[in-house]
C-alpha cells in the first residue's frame, strides 16, 4: 500500500522542509488539497524541494479551469519534477460551481468530466507527439495550438489522472478511462465492496484494461496516536466528519449498506435545525469504527488492513504530533508492506489513450 502525507497549504515557508520530511520518512508521495488555499503552489515548492516523492492534487476542482489551463500546470509540474506528478480532479457539486466558483453547471457531470480528461490526453499527445490538436465534444472543443504556445516534448510519461467519484457512473467512468478514483472518505469496507468497486471494476471490464493498473486511493479515515488519549481525540475528530457528510443525502447510499438511514435522517434534521455541535454525539464508537482504522500507533498497521486492506491501493496518513521520526519511518514502512492489486500506471505514450 503507497502512504501519501499531506502539505501544509497555508504556509509556504513551511511546505519545503516538510515535503523533505515526508521523503526521508519514507512516504510515497506528498498531496495538496483544494480548500482556502490553492493547492498548485505548495506543489511546485515541494517539486523543487524532492527528488523522489509523487506530487499529487487531491484534488483540484476541474470545471472553473479550462481543461488547457490544466494541462499546462499538469505539463510543467510533470516536467520540472522528472515526471512525479499526479493529477487529481473533482467536480464539486453544482451549488459550488455556479456560486462559489461562477461556472455554468452544463448537462451531466459525468459525461462533462470524461470529456475534460479525454482534452487534456490530446493536448499533451499535441506537445508531446505532435499529433494536431483536434479535440471536440459536447462540453469542450479544442483545435488551435501553434508552436508558440507549444511546449516542447519532454520524453516523460503522460500524467496519470485520477477522480474523485462517489455515485454509480463516476465510479464507472473512472474505470473505464482514468489511471485511479478517489474515494471519498465518508466510505466503509462494505460500500467499496458492494459498491465502489464493482462499478470501478465494471468500468475497467468495458474498456478492456487490468485493475493493476488503476490506482484505488481514500475510502475512509485512520485515527491513531501513541496512547489511548490521542487515539480517542482523533475518533472525535472522525467522528464529527462522519455526522457533517452523514447529513448529506447524496452520501445516504453509504448507510443503507448498514441498515443506518434512520441515523442519516436524524443527522439531516438537525443540520437543518442548526445543532451542527451536537451531530457528532449521535455518532457511536462503534460507527467511527465502520469508517476509520482504529488504533494506537502499535495496532495501527493491522486495523488499517484490516480496514483497507485489499481493496484501497493508497492512504493518506499523517500521524499526529509528536511522533518520533523513527516511529513513523517504521509505521510507514509496515504499512507499504501491506499488498494491494495496484501495480504501476499505465501511461506511456503507446498504452495511454485519450
Amino acid at each position: 500500500m503507497r502512504v501519501i502525507a499531506s502539505l501544509p497549504l497555508d504556509d509556504w515557508r513551511a511546505v519545503g522542509p516538510a515535503a523533505r520530511a515526508a521523503e526521508k520518512q519514507g512516504y510515497d508521495g506528498v498531496q495538496s488539497s483544494e480548500l482556502a488555499h490553492d493547492l498548485f503552489a505548495p506543489l511546485t515548492i515541494a517539486t523543487l524541494a524532492t527528488e523522489k516523492v509523487e506530487l499529487a492534487s487531491g484534488i483540484a476542482v476541474a470545471f472553473p479551469r479550462s481543461p488547457m489551463v490544466m494541462a499546462n500546470i499538469a505539463w510543467d509540474l510533470q516536467a520540472n519534477s522528472g515526471g512525479r506528478f499526479h493529477l487529481g480532479l473533482g467536480t464539486q457539486v453544482k451549488g459550488h460551481n455556479e456560486r462559489r466558483f461562477s461556472v455554468p453547471w452544463t448537462g451531466s457531470p459525468v459525461a462533462r468530466m470524461r470529456e475534460y480528461v479525454e482534452a487534456l490526453r490530446a493536448i499533451w499527445r499535441c506537445w508531446e507527439k505532435g499529433e494536431k490538436l483536434a479535440y471536440e465534444g459536447e462540453h469542450y472543443r479544442f483545435t488551435l495550438m501553434t508552436p508558440e504556445f507549444s511546449p516542447p516534448a519532454n520524453g516523460l510519461p503522460m500524467v496519470p489522472v485520477s477522480i474523485a467519484a462517489v455515485g454509480p457512473h463516476m465510479l464507472r467512468m473512472a474505470g473505464r478511462i482514468c489511471d485511479g478514483a478517489r474515494l471519498h472518505g465518508f466510505c466503509t469496507r462494505r460500500y467499496i465492496e458492494n459498491v465502489a468497486l464493482a462499478r470501478i471494476e465494471a468500468g475497467l471490464a468495458a474498456a478492456g484494461r487490468p485493475r493493476s493498473g488503476f490506482e484505488i486511493s481514500g475510502g475512509g479515515f485512520v485515527a491513531t496516536g501513541a496512547d489511548d488519549a490521542t487515539v480517542a481525540e482523533m475518533m472525535d475528530w472522525v467522528r464529527y466528519r462522519i455526522a457533517f457528510y452523514g447529513s448529506t443525502r447524496t452520501y445516504w447510499p453509504v448507510w443503507e449498506q448498514h441498515d443506518l438511514v434512520d441515523l442519516g435522517a436524524k443527522l439531516h434534521r438537525m443540520s437543518v435545525d442548526g445543532q451542527w455541535q451536537q451531530m457528532a454525539a449521535e455518532i457511536s464508537d462503534d460507527v467511527v469504527r465502520l469508517f476509520a482504522a482504529v488504533g494506537r500507533h502499535d495496532e495501527i498497521v493491522a486495523a488499517i488492513e484490516a480496514r483497507f486492506g485489499g481493496l484501497v491501493d493508497a492512504m493518506r496518513v499523517n500521524f499526529p504530533d509528536p511522533t518520533e521520526g523513527g516511529l513513523s519511518k517504521e509505521l510507514i514502512q509496515d504499512i507499504r508492506r501491506i499488498p494491494t492489486p495496484f501495480q504501476g500506471f499505465h501511461t506511456d505514450w503507446s498504452v495511454a489513450a485519450a
